[in-house]
């Protein structure tokens, strides 16, 4: 596999994927879910399920226990401002830089597997 991160990762892709390993953000959702993110240089990928589909889960701890065997300790929890989303504001979008420096940082206990 190559070490450019393509747009989309499966759990089963990202278990072979070269080391360095990616950056992970924690993306939060309406209704308590969330999307996982992968970061390196300027590339993000979506973590997918096998259909293709963008993988959710109910919980961080659910996260957690997804990538801890693969080896990631932690990531970074980040939220969509609800202004990022509305047409005709003059607020600039935040950035993926922005989300990772300033998200909050969630470890990914392995010890409960």
């Amino acid at each position: 596999m190559s070490s450019t991160l393509p747009a989309h990762l499966t759990l089963d892709e990202l278990a072979q994927y070269p080391a360095p390993l990616p950056e992970v953000e924690v993306h939060g959702l309406d209704r308590g879910s969330y999307i996982v993110r992968l970061h390196q240089g300027n590339a993000i990928s979506v973590l997918t399920d096998q259909n293709g589909e963008t993988q959710r889960f109910t919980g961080t701890q659910w996260i957690g226990r997804t990538l801890a065997p693969l080896g990631f300790t932690h990531g970074t929890l980040t939220w969509a401002d609800a202004d990022d989303e509305m047409i005709g504001t003059d607020v600039p979008p935040v950035s993926a830089q922005q989300r990772m420096a300033y998200g909050v940082r969630v470890a990914f206990n392995h010890t409960c597997l």
